[in-house]
C-alpha cells in the first residue's frame, strides 16, 4: 500500500503547484467537478478493457484509474487513510449486510 501513499503525498504536494508544471495541478486547479469527470472516463476505459479481456491494457487503465481516484479525493479533501479507515470498517462484514446498512434494505 505504501505505492499509493506515495502517491497520494506527491498529488497533495501539487495541490498548490503551477499547473502549467505539473498535469495534477492542471487536473486540480479545474476543480473537484472536472475531477471527477476524469476518473469517471478513466472508469469507463478500464472497463471497456476488462470486457475485451485485454489484462495488459487492463492493467494500464486500472493504474490510471487509481490515480484518478486520488485526484479526485484530494480535491474533496477526502485523504486516503479516510477510504482505507472505511475499508477496514466494513472487512469480516458481509458485503451484502454492508449495502443493507447504508440503503436501509
Amino acid at each position: 500500500m505504501s505505492i499509493l501513499h506515495d502517491l497520494a503525498a506527491t498529488i497533495a504536494e501539487r495541490k498548490g503547484a503551477d499547473p502549467d508544471s505539473s498535469w495534477t495541478a492542471k487536473l486540480l486547479s479545474k476543480g473537484p467537478e472536472k475531477c471527477a469527470e476524469k476518473f469517471g472516463e478513466e472508469a469507463v476505459e478500464a472497463i471497456i478493457e476488462a470486457v475485451k479481456g485485454d489484462t495488459e491494457k487492463l492493467t494500464a487503465e486500472a493504474a490510471d484509474v487509481l490515480y484518478h481516484l486520488l485526484v479526485m479525493l484530494a480535491a474533496r479533501d477526502v485523504p486516503l487513510d479516510a477510504v482505507l479507515a472505511e475499508l477496514a470498517r466494513r472487512q469480516g462484514t458481509s458485503g451484502i449486510a454492508e449495502k443493507a446498512s447504508r440503503t436501509g434494505g
